[in-house]
């Protein structure tokens, strides 16, 4: 089958999700990222659209009228052999996790969740798969992230500090990708709660016990990057004397 992320074609996303508002919000937040969409509200008119549409991946809601997403996974790789398939679900127990993964699904997000997770996933799912290509990313290769002497090189899932790899978790790995995309700016554990643990948290200790986790990895070869503004949250950006 030809993909359409590997020969130059944006990549194709069918959203198979029930609620208006949240297919036409993911619709509107994929295609500005890069991808072509399709959209479909129940099982029957998304077999449809992944046979006219031939997606190179899918987003499928968990519950959907007459036939839940659990069920449309198996039929929709008889029309699409191999999709990868993400679920979206308002369910977060460990039971459901699994029937998810029994399912298929090759990654799984909950809701509420953030637009800008949902894409992060897909592109790693598409990498994983071998339908990289455009991704929603454009033909080339994404530029790292960089800051001082720390670099976050997104598709190679690697960090580096002064040139040296630093090992990290992919939480971790998630919690530096934000802070590197708001260096210099003051980010609340509120914010880092919504977009690193995408609502699934709420206590603000994980936040805490996390830098502390990268702190040790990241500032163990440098001088300090993760600032603490006290009362208010954290920083990525080198102290006052260090910028002198």
């Amino acid at each position: 089958m030809r993909h359409h992320a590997t020969t130059g074609e944006p990549a194709r996303v069918l959203i198979v999700e029930d609620e208006p508002n949240i297919l036409e919000l993911l619709t509107a937040s994929l295609e500005l990222s890069g991808f072509a969409t399709r959209g479909a509200p129940e099982a029957r008119a998304a077999l449809l659209a992944a046979d006219a549409f031939t997606p190179d991946i899918a987003v499928v809601d968990v519950t959907l009228p007459g036939r839940s997403g659990l069920e449309l996974v198996g039929d929709l790789r008889g029309v699409v052999p191999e999709l990868p398939v993400l679920f979206l679900t308002a369910r977060d127990t460990v039971q459901d996790r699994l029937a998810g993964f029994r399912a298929g699904a090759d990654d799984y997000v909950t809701k509420p969740f953030s637009l800008e997770e949902v894409v992060f996933r897909l592109r790693a799912i598409l990498r994983r798969s071998g339908r990289a290509g455009q991704a929603g990313e454009g033909t080339a290769r994404s530029e790292p992230l960089r800051y001082a002497d720390l670099e976050l090189d997104e598709d190679a899932h690697q960090v580096r500090r002064a040139g040296r790899p630093v090992r990290l978790s992919p939480t971790e790995f998630a919690l530096l990708r934000y802070l590197l995309l708001n260096a210099g700016r003051v980010v609340s554990k509120s914010q880092i709660l919504d977009r690193v643990w995408s609502g699934q948290a709420d206590d603000t200790r994980i936040v805490e016990t996390y830098v502390s986790y990268l702190r040790r990895k990241v500032d163990a070869a440098g001088p300090p990057l993760i600032q603490t503004v006290r009362g208010v949250g954290y920083s990525l950006r080198l102290a006052e004397e260090e910028r002198r």
